[in-house]
């Protein structure tokens, strides 16, 4: 949920966050990015961590003459580690560095990561868009008749909740001189009442702390009548479902709002997939393939750019206008000589991510795959 730079000193991991990072270019020096997984119940002995970034050092400087700015950043990594890591809220590391250009940047993640260090030109930062595309802030609302309970949940972890219990009416009194009729259209303004109160209580937590999404769960009899009654920035973020009893426990709300946040994401992923799939089948607004989707960044028309999980390919770039390409060696807008990158596609999120396009990471999609697992929905 939260990011930090130094023991002390957090900063919160958002979009913006990301794309400053894509947008910073070293100078002479490159930068080193290190994504690291620590979490306890992967590796129950730290010595495991240690060993994995030892591994990952070995590999980095078997693969390319590492410069003294890169050694240093290599050492800072380690250092930063051995030091000691609080495991119980940390399952994921991410450090960047340049020790030439003053950056260290660090953010321990609730959420795991996949084990990867580059030394290129600019920060790595796909595994951490990934972490913010798979992991939006999300409200989840809970109600029966008589209570609810309302949460936000941000990167997996519960950030926020709040409670409201409205005692309903007995069924009958010890005179027996209210009607059955009257009691019964008494407690049905009591439910209204209490659904009332349970949609301020979600609207005030939404003001304090908002949300991208909205989870709702609540019995068949009041769920139309608790959402007519939500405001209507909460209804147009209502994104599904869910039969989580109200009196669930806390592990229990958090482990079903996690398979609900995944559920979400995947039919994001499918919606964003499917308006590619049309746009680019139409010829307007739309391409797919890696030279197509190169070509539409290099032209700076890309609003929405979509990649496989996992997709990774050799490329080229221009270091004298940015261009990249599929093929090279030779740069297709100012004929100079382009340099091999390991990762194009790496290089192609951190472009979109610096003209300010989305970015949609879409895991185990099929139809993305066939397509040739990169588009890019077009502003033009």
């Amino acid at each position: 949920m939260a990011a930090r730079t130094t023991r002390t000193d957090r900063i919160p991991l958002t979009e913006d966050v990301v794309r400053g990072l894509a947008a910073r270019r070293a100078g002479s020096a490159p930068v080193t990015s290190c994504y690291l997984e620590v979490d306890g119940r992967r590796r129950p002995r730290f010595a495991d961590v240690t060993r994995s970034l030892e591994r990952l050092v070995r590999q980095a400087k078997a693969r390319a003459d590492c410069g003294t700015s890169v050694h240093r950043d290599l050492k800072r990594m380690e250092d930063f580690v051995r030091a000691g890591i609080d495991r119980s809220g940390v399952r994921g590391l991410a450090m960047f560095s340049c020790s030439a250009d003053s950056l260290w940047q660090v953010f321990e993640l609730p959420v795991p990561v996949r084990d990867q260090l580059v030394v290129n030109h600019s920060p790595a930062v796909r595994q951490l868009e990934l972490v913010l595309d798979q992991h939006e802030r999300f409200g989840l609302l809970l109600a029966d008749r008589q209570r609810a309970r309302m949460f936000v949940f941000e990167l997996g972890e519960l950030v926020e909740s709040a409670e409201r219990f409205d005692q309903l009416p007995r069924g009958d009194d010890d005179d027996h001189s209210v009607r059955r009729d009257r009691l019964k259209d008494h407690t049905a303004a009591q439910v209204a009442a209490h659904l009332r109160h349970a949609a301020d209580v979600a609207f005030g937590v939404y003001q304090e702390h908002p949300f991208d999404h909205l989870v709702l769960g609540a019995p068949e009899d009041i769920a139309a009548e608790l959402t007519s009654v939500l405001h209507p920035y909460l209804r147009s973020r209502l994104a599904s479902r869910c039969s989580i009893p109200v009196a669930a426990s806390d592990d229990e709300v958090r482990t079903a709002a996690a398979e609900v946040e995944a559920t979400v994401e995947r039919g994001k992923e499918a919606q964003a997939v499917s308006r590619l799939r049309d746009a680019a089948g139409a010829g307007r607004r739309g391409v797919v393939g890696l030279p197509a989707t190169l070509g539409a960044l290099n032209e700076r028309r890309v609003d929405t750019l979509l990649v496989s999980d996992g997709y990774v390919t050799e490329g080229w770039r221009c270091e004298r206008c940015g261009v990249l390409a599929a093929v090279g060696p030779s740069c297709p807008l100012c004929a100079s000589a382009m340099e091999e990158c390991e990762d194009v596609v790496e290089e192609a999120i951190q472009e979109a991510l610096t003209q300010s396009c989305r970015v949609e990471v879409c895991e185990e999609n099929a139809d993305l795959d066939v397509l040739g697992r990169i588009g890019a929905l077009l502003r033009y």
